[in-house]
């Protein structure tokens, strides 16, 4: 009995050495990715005002809109490289490599942007969009990884406590980072981004002997005859690219626009393309294509609710920084603190609607699917009419209390926490068994596309500094929620079975 447990003690839960319960690799990724969301979210805190303070103040001084548009493309390019990088964990490097790799561009990006030129500070802020792209869906793979059994009772618990991992790191970075960033010298801010990125990957290099070997392998490695067609291609690409900008610039006609113009219409055709291009596969049942269009609904809706969910770092920063009294009962803080409130609110709220749901489950009352999700888009357009009352509020230069804030982004985290876990939950069940891994990506595809639209509005002048910018997003989240509830009975036979 004593030798059969000692050679099953690295399978067994409650016997190998654990972190919380949890395989020891769980450990190193929860230190990883905790320490790449503090470089992420302490940098996203500090991008808006970095580049909307005067010159003079050490910023770039772009005006708001253009500020915005640049903050919304770079958050559309993140979730857009999200599918590439899934694509390179599958089928060229491997998971565990490709974080690795992803990781060390992470950091370089960061530190990029603490030289203190123009051209540094846009090269790393690609760099940090390659690197998260690359990152994000392979990391994820690794903890499924850790769990050999796919029915392991601790899976959900891993994850769980991976996604406090996230939410933690989010909620330190605006108050270290950001405070730094204003109070000290935004480089100083961008270098302790790079500094957290850096330790991240010191506990990921240092845990490696506790990952799965799963991560280590290339689950459908590229032929060589695909690996030279698509350097070919790559290869093609750049070369047009580069003589195209080289000639606007020998022109003198290049602005931030010959970057930011293409790269939104990007964002908003590539999803469009992507989707279309799987629902007319012919390898797809008829079933399958039924869900792929009942999925279209939603992936609109979660399109609308990014795209208003993600200004929390844009124009509610620039709402904190212009309109809002940055002090409460004596206390003054910096803006960027603001960026704080959601993972706080997470990480407060996750538990009680995990309770939630299960305590209407036991009584047969829990919402369905398409109720939780119209839910979210409801709270979510619910927000902004909160946030045009504030527009109103600060007419005539009045600054108003951070309440008011405080208040969007809680309303904000309870949509969040209905819509995103049905979200991901929805494209699982809804994806095609050809498409199963890569509809994750299609789903990341959503905020490229919500953040894209946004950058759009920006391109062409709309304001965001009225009532108006805030009442007309708000009416439109609200009426897609209200529009999936009552329009359920119709989407739910499209969904093939799935409930």
């Amino acid at each position: 009995m004593a030798s059969s447990l000692t050679k099953d003690s690295a399978s067994t839960p409650g016997v190998e050495k654990t972190f919380l319960g949890h395989p020891r690799g769980l450990a190193n990724l929860f230190m990883t990715e905790m320490w790449e969301r503090y470089s992420y979210y302490g940098m996203r805190a500090l991008l808006v005002l970095y580049l909307s303070a005067a010159v003079a103040d050490g910023g770039l001084g772009f005006d708001a809109g253009t500020a915005i548009a640049i903050y919304s493309v770079y958050n559309a390019m993140v979730y857009l490289l999200a599918l590439p990088g899934g694509w390179f964990g599958d089928r060229v490097w491997g998971a565990r490599k490709t974080v690795a790799v992803s990781g060390t561009i992470i950091m370089i990006g960061h530190f990029l942007l603490a030289l203190p030129t123009v051209v540094s500070f846009f090269i790393g802020l690609a760099f940090i969009a390659a690197g998260s792209g690359l990152l994000k869906a392979n990391i994820s793979t690794m903890v499924g990884h850790l769990y050999r059994d796919k029915n392991d009772p601790r899976r959900d618990g891993g994850f769980t406590i991976f996604y406090m991992g996230i939410n933690l790191g989010a909620f330190v970075a605006p108050l270290t980072i950001g405070w730094v960033g204003q109070k000290v010298n935004w480089h100083y801010g961008f270098a302790m981004a790079g500094v957290g990125m850096a330790i991240g990957l010191a506990f990921y290099f240092l845990g490696f002997r506790n990952l799965a070997p799963e991560s280590s392998e290339v689950p459908a490695p590229l032929s060589d005859a695909d690996r030279v067609g698509i350097i070919r291609k790559a290869l093609i690409w750049l070369a047009v690219a580069a003589v195209a900008y080289t000639l606007v610039g020998l022109s003198g006609q290049f602005t931030i626009d010959w970057v930011l113009w293409p790269l939104t219409i990007l964002g908003l055709v590539l999803p469009a393309f992507y989707i279309i291009r799987i629902k007319r596969d012919s390898d797809l049942s008829a079933v399958e294509r039924s869900r792929v269009s009942a999925y279209v609904w939603f992936f609109v809706a979660a399109a609308a609710f990014w795209g208003i969910y993600d200004q929390t770092g844009s124009t509610l920063t620039l709402f904190a920084k212009d309109n809002t009294a940055s002090s409460m009962l004596g206390f003054a803080f910096p803006e960027s603190w603001f960026q704080a409130l959601n993972p706080l609110y997470v990480m407060a709220l996750a538990p009680v609607f995990a309770w939630l749901w299960v305590a209407l489950s036991r009584r047969s009352k829990e919402p369905s699917t398409l109720s939780k999700f119209a839910f979210g888009l409801v709270m979510i357009g619910a927000s902004f009419f909160v946030m045009m009352l504030a527009q109103t509020a600060s007419a005539g230069g009045v600054k108003v209390t951070p309440l008011w804030l405080c208040a969007v982004y809680l309303i904000q985290t309870v949509g969040e926490l209905t819509l995103s876990p049905v979200g991901l939950s929805l494209t699982t069940k809804l994806a095609p068994a050809k498409y199963a891994s890569q509809m994750m990506g299609v789903w990341f595809l959503a905020v490229t596309a919500g953040s894209s639209v946004i950058a759009l509005l920006q391109l062409v002048g709309a304001p965001t500094d009225t009532k108006w910018w805030f009442a007309s997003q708000g009416a439109i989240a609200m009426l897609g929620g209200f529009a999936i509830f009552m329009y359920r009975r119709k989407v739910q036979p499209l969904m093939g079975g799935v409930h």
